[in-house]
Protein backbone atom coordinates (compact mmCIF):
# COMPACT_ATOMS: atom_id res chain seq x y z
CA UNK A 1 0.00 0.00 0.00
CA UNK A 2 1.37 3.63 -1.06
CA UNK A 3 1.11 5.08 2.67
CA UNK A 4 1.09 9.01 0.80
CA UNK A 5 -2.55 7.33 -0.13
CA UNK A 6 -3.68 9.53 3.00
CA UNK A 7 -3.17 13.03 1.13
CA UNK A 8 -5.63 12.13 -1.46
CA UNK A 9 -8.38 12.75 0.59
CA UNK A 10 -6.84 15.51 2.71
CA UNK A 11 -6.62 17.05 -0.72
CA UNK A 12 -10.38 16.24 -1.77
CA UNK A 13 -11.39 17.83 1.54
CA UNK A 14 -8.80 21.40 0.30
CA UNK A 15 -10.72 21.25 -2.34
CA UNK A 16 -14.29 21.15 -0.84
CA UNK A 17 -13.11 23.92 1.28
CA UNK A 18 -11.95 25.71 -1.89
CA UNK A 19 -15.18 25.35 -3.36
CA UNK A 20 -17.36 26.36 -0.57
CA UNK A 21 -15.17 29.50 -0.38
CA UNK A 22 -15.52 30.49 -4.23
CA UNK A 23 -19.63 29.83 -3.86
CA UNK A 24 -19.74 32.07 -0.07
CA UNK A 25 -17.93 34.76 -1.83
CA UNK A 26 -20.32 34.13 -5.76
CA UNK A 27 -23.69 34.57 -3.37
CA UNK A 28 -22.13 37.52 -1.32
CA UNK A 29 -20.91 39.38 -3.98
CA UNK A 30 -24.47 39.19 -5.78
CA UNK A 31 -26.14 39.91 -2.66
CA UNK A 32 -24.11 42.84 -1.92
CA UNK A 33 -24.40 44.49 -5.76
CA UNK A 34 -27.74 43.90 -6.05
CA UNK A 35 -28.47 45.22 -2.72
CA UNK A 36 -26.06 48.11 -3.08
CA UNK A 37 -24.41 47.39 0.26
CA UNK A 38 -20.83 49.11 1.28
CA UNK A 39 -18.39 46.22 1.79
CA UNK A 40 -17.61 48.12 4.93
CA UNK A 41 -21.17 48.05 6.95
CA UNK A 42 -19.71 44.45 6.96
CA UNK A 43 -16.44 44.70 7.93
CA UNK A 44 -17.77 42.15 10.93
CA UNK A 45 -19.62 38.98 11.66
CA UNK A 46 -21.44 40.97 13.78
CA UNK A 47 -22.11 43.87 11.30
CA UNK A 48 -22.90 41.34 8.71
CA UNK A 49 -25.41 39.34 10.33
CA UNK A 50 -28.14 42.09 10.04
CA UNK A 51 -26.95 43.18 6.67
CA UNK A 52 -27.59 39.77 4.52
CA UNK A 53 -29.68 37.14 4.13
CA UNK A 54 -27.92 34.10 2.13
CA UNK A 55 -25.24 33.37 4.85
CA UNK A 56 -25.41 29.47 4.49
CA UNK A 57 -22.27 29.19 2.35
CA UNK A 58 -20.28 31.62 5.13
CA UNK A 59 -21.77 29.47 7.76
CA UNK A 60 -20.49 26.30 5.91
CA UNK A 61 -17.29 28.05 5.19
CA UNK A 62 -16.89 28.05 8.56
CA UNK A 63 -18.11 24.54 9.89
CA UNK A 64 -14.84 23.53 7.95
CA UNK A 65 -12.41 24.95 10.06
CA UNK A 66 -13.93 22.60 12.65
CA UNK A 67 -14.18 19.12 12.56
CA UNK A 68 -12.15 18.84 9.65
CA UNK A 69 -8.81 20.42 11.80
CA UNK A 70 -9.04 16.87 13.52
CA UNK A 71 -8.88 15.36 10.01
CA UNK A 72 -5.68 17.70 8.57
CA UNK A 73 -4.09 16.72 11.77
CA UNK A 74 -4.63 12.85 11.79
CA UNK A 75 -4.02 12.29 8.24
CA UNK A 76 0.02 13.30 8.45
CA UNK A 77 0.47 11.55 11.62
CA UNK A 78 -0.86 8.17 10.39
CA UNK A 79 1.39 8.88 7.47
CA UNK A 80 4.56 9.81 9.59
CA UNK A 81 4.24 6.91 12.06
CA UNK A 82 3.10 4.46 9.45
CA UNK A 83 -0.44 3.93 10.51
CA UNK A 84 -2.10 4.11 7.46
CA UNK A 85 -3.81 0.86 6.64
CA UNK A 86 -6.66 0.53 4.02
CA UNK A 87 -9.21 1.07 6.55
CA UNK A 88 -7.92 4.27 7.66
CA UNK A 89 -8.25 4.87 3.56
CA UNK A 90 -12.07 3.85 3.53
CA UNK A 91 -12.32 6.59 7.35
CA UNK A 92 -10.88 8.98 5.16
CA UNK A 93 -12.41 8.59 2.05
CA UNK A 94 -15.97 8.45 3.90
CA UNK A 95 -15.03 11.38 6.13
CA UNK A 96 -14.56 14.02 2.92
CA UNK A 97 -17.99 12.07 1.46
CA UNK A 98 -19.89 12.67 4.55
CA UNK A 99 -18.29 16.47 4.41
CA UNK A 100 -19.43 16.25 0.57
CA UNK A 101 -22.64 15.84 1.66
CA UNK A 102 -22.59 17.88 4.52
CA UNK A 103 -21.84 20.79 2.17
CA UNK A 104 -24.07 20.74 -0.56
CA UNK A 105 -27.24 20.18 2.16
CA UNK A 106 -26.18 23.51 4.04
CA UNK A 107 -25.74 25.77 0.88
CA UNK A 108 -28.26 23.96 -1.14
CA UNK A 109 -31.86 23.27 0.50
CA UNK A 110 -30.11 23.19 4.51
CA UNK A 111 -32.62 21.17 6.12
CA UNK A 112 -31.01 20.85 9.55
CA UNK A 113 -32.15 16.78 10.25
CA UNK A 114 -30.24 15.72 6.83
CA UNK A 115 -27.40 18.07 7.60
CA UNK A 116 -27.11 16.46 11.16
CA UNK A 117 -27.18 13.17 9.84
CA UNK A 118 -24.57 13.94 7.34
CA UNK A 119 -22.29 15.50 9.99
CA UNK A 120 -22.59 12.98 12.65
CA UNK A 121 -21.43 10.21 9.96
CA UNK A 122 -18.26 11.98 9.27
CA UNK A 123 -17.65 13.49 12.63
CA UNK A 124 -17.66 9.39 13.44
CA UNK A 125 -15.53 8.22 11.03
CA UNK A 126 -13.37 11.02 11.87
CA UNK A 127 -13.10 9.58 15.56
CA UNK A 128 -12.83 6.27 14.53
CA UNK A 129 -9.50 7.02 12.78
CA UNK A 130 -8.45 9.04 15.50
CA UNK A 131 -9.09 5.76 18.18
CA UNK A 132 -7.85 3.33 15.23
CA UNK A 133 -4.64 5.71 15.63
CA UNK A 134 -4.37 5.68 19.32
CA UNK A 135 -4.49 2.08 19.30
CA UNK A 136 -1.95 1.72 16.49
CA UNK A 137 0.44 3.64 18.98
CA UNK A 138 -0.99 2.02 22.17
CA UNK A 139 0.18 -1.18 20.92
CA UNK A 140 3.78 -0.27 19.61
CA UNK A 141 4.58 1.75 22.72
Amino acid sequence: MNAAAIFLPACAQVLLTGAVMTRMYIVRIGEMRARSLDPQRLATSQAAVGQLSKVAPADNFRNLFEIPVLFFVICPALYVTGAVTTVQLVLAWAFVAGRCVHSVIHVGYNRVVHRFAAYILSSVCVFAMWLLFALHLWRGA
